[in-house]
């Protein structure tokens, strides 16, 4: 399916405890990547599951080498530390994966002013941040890759009035990644966004978008983590400054059969994606 694989690599990701970035996180493993896992979760949450040291457990157990580490993408100090960590571990840095985020859906007038804060803070600054730092890097690397989970720009005034504040954090998210694709186009490192077209069946629909009902109408993150692997293995020179959905990545790739990702009727498209025609 890809044209190269991610041995010997180098991942630097945001977030990863769980989800859709631990399992891109351990796809990437089994293609004997590097990845190094910037994360708050030092100690166990009972709501949640894993930490950054069971991720980087995990990463391997399937065949990389995992480097935990604790930290906010927010903080500067935090995130220089965390790219030299990885550069003194691993020799240099290949890929970063924005992978960190909060969500939080209220209308406008019942949001928390300190979940506003928190989104913008993690989605944008965090992106920004982890980014910049590692991006003299990136430009030494060989086939150096940015990716962003982050939606395609759609204005309809659907997903523009449902919840702005969230909105506004994911869609900066994907401004930011398409400008990095635009300024360095002649390094050439790529930069590139992926967004699930269902939901997923993550902690975060679970416990706030929809609880089993939900889940049930959900594939599971392993589709976003395969959509990563063939975007992170494109020449970087020839796949920069897309806004990519899962399936559509897959299908160019000659994926037909979606059956192991979970359910194949009564799925739930993804927020920030109209209905298909």
């Amino acid at each position: 399916m890809s044209e190269t694989d991610l041995s010997g690599r180098t991942i630097l990701m945001s977030g990863g405890s769980r989800g859709i970035g631990l399992a891109i996180a351990v796809a990437a493993a089994r293609q004997g990547a590097n990845v190094a896992i910037l994360a708050k979760t030092d100690e166990p949450d009972p709501r949640l599951p894993g930490t950054v040291h069971t991720a980087a457990a995990e990463i391997n157990e399937a065949g990389g080498t995992g480097l935990a580490i604790v930290g906010d993408v927010r903080d500067e100090e935090s995130v220089k530390a965390a790219v030299q960590q990885t550069v003194d571990r691993f020799g240099g840095i290949d890929i970063v994966v924005n992978n960190a985020s909060a969500i939080a859906l209220q209308p406008t007038e019942s949001l928390p002013i300190k979940r506003f804060d928190l989104m913008t803070g993690i989605q944008l600054r965090g992106t920004y941040l982890l980014t910049s730092t590692a991006l003299p890097h990136l430009r030494t690397a060989d086939n150096p890759h940015i990716l962003s989970l982050s939606p395609p720009l759609n204005l309809n005034p659907k997903w523009l009035g449902a919840h702005p504040a969230y909105t506004l954090a994911k869609y900066g998210m994907t401004m930011l990644t398409l400008g990095w694709a635009a300024e360095y186009a002649d390094v050439p490192v790529a930069a590139n966004c992926l967004w699930p077209e269902t939901l997923i069946a993550t902690a975060a629909v679970q416990n706030l978008l929809g609880g089993d009902e939900a889940m049930a109408k959900a594939r599971t993150p392993e589709i976003v983590a395969d959509a990563a692997m063939e975007i992170l293995n494109k020449t970087a020179g020839e796949c920069s400054g897309n806004a990519f959905i899962d399936v559509d990545v897959l299908r160019e790739a000659g994926v037909t059969d979606l059956s192991k990702y979970g359910p194949t009727e009564g799925l739930e498209r993804d927020i920030f994606l109209d209905e298909a025609e």
